[in-house]
């Protein structure tokens, strides 16, 4: 036995490789997005639990909310990601207004 790793790629195929490596890719990004997701959480609860102490932090809660909102909807539903739009316009404005 000996200490020295060997080098398996080596002896497989193209095909083989390629496949592993598309198997390392996808494994990085499902293990991405669950900590996205875990993030994600960390923020809705923060949201949820504490109450907004100036415009500008009730106004960084509505955007969040209104981008959740319009990810969700379908790209036909133009109406509502026009709707979704002119609000956040709206906020910028105003907490521009507000400082």
């Amino acid at each position: 036995m000996t200490d020295t790793p060997i080098e398996l790629d080596k002896h497989r195929g193209m095909a083989a490789q390629k496949a592993t490596d598309i198997r390392r890719v996808i494994a990085d990004v499902e293990a991405n997005a669950k900590l996205l997701r875990d993030k994600q959480g960390v923020v809705e609860i923060e949201i949820l639990t504490a109450p907004a102490t100036s415009w500008s932090e009730a106004v960084a809660k509505a955007r969040y909310v209104l981008n959740l909102y319009s990810a969700g909807l379908p790209a036909t539903d133009t109406h509502h990601r026009d709707l979704v739009s002119a609000v956040l316009a709206d906020l910028t404005r105003l907490a521009g207004e507000a400082t």
